[in-house]
């Protein structure tokens, strides 16, 4: 399948792999990437830029396929050094850059004088059309579905992505509640170029996290996520787990007055107790309502093949079966 998302990263399936703390280490990028996708590792999870560098490297080892880097932007008093993690990227020679949380705009003309191609992620159209002004070559649009942090317009992707289409010159990919080939299908239905995939993914073979967090998305459904942070302008959507319940006890006490102090304990440090520790009750971690769509660990080529197979079967059998005029089922599918 060609769009200008395969185009625009030399990819064969418009299926990006989403930066995801703790998550997007080499393994899971090159296992993305070696089946097709654009795997990502997740830049600040490394905790310096050599180390950072050291992770590009390791993931060269193991593919020869373009791979992306996730910056997060942060608002902090004491910013990471994103100059010199931008300088372990360029001279790791990774071409292409996901950028989320804060405007990359001060950082556009460092990565486009080492040749980066930018991909920034984006709740709304607004934003998605400022960062189409500062030179992104790509935005990721995500819905108010998105695990992490959708916003604060709760639109979801219906609404969304189509208001996208009709705005945007650049390229996009449509993120949140993405898992499958209906998942891809009706987002290009909708006018995205493909889409990014992140709580799917750590539902893998590959993904570098505990079984305990593979086990729990299994188990999940769709009505298991939670918003919290809301009264801090912050919101995030996460899991629901004993940490979380805690959280929104706080909340709740605390109203409009909520400090981030307040809840420190229930999201601070989280992931590393989480991801690699097993202990599901720790705290807030991001998780999509898309939890509600898996149901089984596949290797990461398993997954991709098997949302490239249902999306053409929904496109060639079921949608032109409609304009030939004949009554089309649903394609049989596999698990999700």
């Amino acid at each position: 399948m060609k769009t200008a998302i395969t185009e625009l990263f030399g990819i064969q399936h418009p299926i990006i792999q989403g930066g995801m703390h703790y998550v997007g280490f080499a393994e899971l990028a090159a296992a993305v990437s070696n089946a097709g996708g654009l795997g990502i590792i997740t830049g600040l999870t490394q905790k310096t830029p050599e180390l950072l560098a050291k992770e590009i490297a390791r993931c060269r080892d193991m593919t020869d396929k373009p791979f992306g880097v996730n910056l997060t932007f942060l608002p902090s008093f004491t910013a990471p050094p994103y100059p010199e993690y931008i300088a372990a990227i360029r001279e790791g020679g990774v071409k292409i850059v996901e950028t989320a949380g804060r405007s990359p705009e001060q950082y556009m003309p460092a990565l486009k004088a080492a040749g980066i191609k930018v991909i920034h992620k984006c709740t709304s159209v607004r934003h998605s059309l400022k960062a189409e002004k500062i030179g992104c070559d790509a935005v990721s649009v995500d819905g108010f579905e998105c695990g992490g942090h959708p916003g604060e317009d709760d639109i979801p992707n219906m609404i969304l992505l189509p208001r996208a289409a009709d705005e945007l010159k650049i390229p996009f990919v449509a993120s949140g509640g993405m898992a499958d080939g209906r998942s891809l299908v009706a987002s290009l239905a909708m006018g995205a170029d493909g889409i990014n995939m992140g709580t799917r993914f750590v539902a893998t073979k590959e993904a570098p996290v505990h079984d305990n967090v593979k086990r729990a998305l299994v188990e999940a459904t769709e009505l298991d996520t939670r918003l919290v942070m809301r009264a801090l302008r912050n919101t995030e959507r996460v899991l629901k787990n004993k940490g979380v319940d805690q959280l929104l006890e706080i909340e709740r006490e605390k109203g409009t007055s909520l400090k981030i102090q307040d809840i420190h304990e229930q999201v601070a440090g989280v992931y590393p107790k989480v991801m690699v520790a097993g202990e599901m009750d720790a705290g807030a971690w991001s998780c999509g309502m898309v939890v509600g769509l898996i149901h089984d660990i596949p290797t990461v080529r398993e997954l991709i093949d098997r949302v490239m197979t249902e999306a053409e079967q929904i496109i060639r059998q079921r949608l032109i079966g409609f304009l030939d005029g004949v009554v089309a089922k649903a394609p049989r599918r596999a698990v999700a």
